[in-house]
This record gives structure tokens, sequence and C-alpha cells, in this order.
């Protein structure tokens, strides 16, 4: 079990490596969204260990990274 969670955890953080590699024409809100819900969906997986807890970490870094990155 920890080698599929080991290798669940390496895909999901090339996935968000490569979707940020083509982050390079979005403002800084929408960058900041992305890298958010990335990061979120990889700490949900690693404290939860479940899909639910993946994709709620995605959901909530994904709004917390929009609203840090607004331009004031």
């Amino acid at each position: 079990m920890k080698t599929m969670h080991r290798f669940a955890l390496s895909a999901v953080t090339a996935a968000m490596l490569l979707g940020l590699a083509g982050c390079g024409g979005m403002s800084k809100q929408g960058k900041s969204t992305a890298i958010g819900a990335g990061a979120g969906a990889v700490g949900g997986a690693v404290l939860t260990g479940s899909t639910l807890g993946t994709v709620g970490g995605a959901v909530l870094g994904g709004v917390i990274g929009h609203e840090v990155g607004k331009d004031k």
C-alpha cells in the first residue's frame, strides 16, 4: 500500500509541475489559484489518504490561493 501511495503522490506532483509550466500567460491571481489547488491536493492526499481529502484539499487550496493572489 505504501508503494501505491508513494506512486500516487509522485504522479500528482509531476502533474502539478507540468501544469504550472503552462501558466506563463496566466494572471497573478490565476497562478496563485492553480498553485494553491495543487498544493492543497497534495496536502489533502498526504493527510487523509483518500480521494475526498485530495479533492477537498484542492478546493480549499484553490480558494486560499485565489484570495492571496488578489491585487489590492
